[in-house]
């Protein structure tokens, strides 16, 4: 990861945790997230079928936040989420992607702000569903692996495999970037500290290039004039199937799909615990009732 983002994520961290270190520690949660990291792009989304979510491919995430209560339904949120997300033709569903044999692999790294909602008190209930919403800052970087040479990893982006930042209209992209982050989930309460759960984690991006693969095939030849021989090789990658045509598609022809951007998303079970003996003002400001037992579900 370059500095610069480093730098951006510190700030993020730096800044939440003065925010919450000025905080009433009974209202303040200490958040684990485990599960896995999945994308929606070229490589995993076919538009034929419509579908927006997917659990193959998937690979691990890990992250760590916390909230802040507001009220007993409002809360703040912020953390931080490190996964990788990864595809293959060779393992996707659409057969007619097969041909081009492109694969990647990215880690993920992102930070995030936001606001949430339970529809239920979480104090006074035991199943408590909730959504939120808020900005990310992220950072990826797409590689893959020589056919030579499988154990040589190499990043896509300096090699403008579709012509970016060389041919006219196709601007380069960049690693960095902010994401809307959205989703939900449904929350446990076991104790008054202690609440576990399930989670979804929304990234809507503005780049389709998380896969490195976004519209068209640059023409060979001037991809070989401005990147060299390996960006050509990795381009286009179906000579490397037994079956597959040695022939690199002509300049303009599909390589992906511009019809909507990338996206990422994290699935996975949460755990979090309040500082505090979990005592405070309730939404009208009077004492919370403890879930020693649960009140309703």
């Amino acid at each position: 990861m370059k500095i610069s983002s480093l730098k951006k994520l510190s700030c993020l961290l730096t800044l939440l945790t003065t925010i919450y270190m000025g905080a009433n520690s009974q209202k303040l949660h200490l958040n684990l997230f485990a599960g896995i990291a999945n994308y929606k792009g070229d490589l995993q989304y076919n538009p034929n079928s419509g579908k927006q979510f997917t659990l193959r491919q998937p690979k691990m995430a890990v992250g760590l936040g916390a909230e802040y209560e507001i009220t007993d339904k409002i809360f703040l949120r912020g953390g931080l989420t490190i996964g990788k997300i990864t595809a293959d033709d060779k393992k996707g569903r659409d057969s007619s992607q097969l041909p081009r044999n492109l694969n990647f692999t990215s880690s993920i790294t992102d930070g995030m702000l936001g606001v949430g909602y339970y529809i239920t008190n979480p104090n006074t209930h035991f199943i408590n569903p909730y959504v939120f919403a808020g900005i990310a800052y992220y950072h990826f970087n797409p590689y893959t692996y020589d056919t030579s040479n499988r154990n040589e990893k190499i990043y896509l982006k300096p090699l403008s495999t579709e012509g970016q930042g060389f041919v006219a209209g196709k601007e380069d992209y960049k690693l960095s970037q902010f994401s809307i982050p959205f989703g939900g989930g449904l929350k446990f309460s076991l104790t008054d500290n202690f609440r576990v759960g399930i989670e979804v984690s929304m990234r809507k991006t503005f780049t389709d290039y998380l896969d490195d693969v976004s519209g068209s095939y640059v023409d060979e030849a001037l991809l070989l004039t401005n990147r060299g021989p390996q960006a050509v090789e990795l381009a286009y990658r179906g000579d490397e199937l037994k079956t597959g045509s040695t022939t690199y598609p002509a300049g303009g022809s599909p390589r992906g799909t511009t019809i909507t951007s990338d996206w990422y998303y994290f699935t996975g079970l949460t755990l979090s615990y309040r500082l505090g003996n979990g005592s405070g003002g309730g939404e009208g400001g009077g004492k919370k009732n403890k879930l020693g037992c649960p009140t309703s579900f």
